[in-house]
């Protein structure tokens, strides 16, 4: 099984950073976020991973690349403690640009030769997991029992007409349908989908049949996945652990203050500023 990350997005709501500095590579706690996904990757056992990206993106290839001065400069002080923290990870990552921003549709048809005919996980990096169980791993555990797609989705109580929601089958796991931002009270549930997809290789056959019809303006992966939901290919797996949402600065904040809460050393400095600045 292969990884796909999606990174080629200009990140506009975190402007004007973002004019710069990839969102992929703003950090959570002292690691970038990226790095999550692809922990969460090798975790679940995935060792070939492609990055799709773009020509402002150049840093991110260099941060998964080995830094070997510093390498060197750790060695001679007698701080290999710190070689661990500057190492490559343990994955074959390769990257793909996508040229032009012609929707996630069109940027996934850019690793079809890398995915070949093996399924995938696709990761929108908006979207990082914690939890004793890599979200890959669950997903995948879904299709070695399905044979399906996979969606990755939440539990999501309240209103729901800001996402796209599953139609959950009578099985309990298999998906009938998905819409998008459903208008209040017409939801079909409230299992909502999040940024982590398991694909089968029919996906991306499905995807180049859409594009090969496509006219103008963005191509979204929606097409391929509609088509499979249609023939009953398409199965769904409520994330166990916890879910971020870094796609905005507010969501954003809140994973640095969870990764500070969680971090032994950061935690002292996070409760001195509750009690300091917010009375608590």
């Amino acid at each position: 099984m292969k990884g796909v990350i999606v990174a080629a997005g200009y990140g506009t709501r975190f402007l004007p950073v973002t004019k710069t500095v990839p969102k992929e590579m703003l950090p959570v706690g002292t690691k970038p976020s990226i790095a999550y996904i692809v922990e969460e990757f090798i975790a679940s056992g995935i060792r070939e991973i492609a990055i799709i990206s773009s020509r402002r993106k150049k840093c991110l290839e260099d941060y998964f690349d080995r830094e070997i001065e510093l390498e060197e400069v750790f060695r001679r002080e007698g701080k290999t403690d710190k070689l661990a923290l500057v190492a490559p990870p343990e994955a074959d990552i390769f990257f793909v640009r996508q040229r032009e921003m012609r929707g996630t549709g069109h940027a996934l048809l850019q690793v079809r030769s890398f995915v070949g005919g093996e399924p995938c996980v696709v990761a929108y990096p908006d979207d990082l997991h914690v939890g004793a169980r890599p979200l890959a791993g669950q997903l995948a555990e879904v299709y070695a029992r399905t044979g399906k797609s996979v969606m990755a989705t939440i539990l999501e109580p309240g209103d729901v007409s800001r996402y796209g929601v599953v139609d959950p089958a009578d099985d309990g796991e298999g998906v009938r349908g998905f819409i998008e931002k459903p208008a209040r009270g017409k939801e079909p549930s409230h299992e909502v989908s999040i940024g982590r997809y398991l694909y089968t290789p029919e996906f991306f056959d499905l995807l180049a049949e859409g594009w090969a019809k496509h006219e103008s303006g963005e191509y979204f992966h929606t097409y391929a996945l509609d088509r499979l939901i249609a023939a009953g290919k398409v199965a769904y797996k409520r994330v166990e652990g916890e879910r971020l949402d870094t796609g905005e600065p507010g969501g954003y904040l809140d994973a640095i203050l969870r990764n500070a809460a969680a971090d032994p050393a950061l935690r002292p400095v996070l409760e001195r500023f509750a009690k300091e600045r917010l009375g608590l």
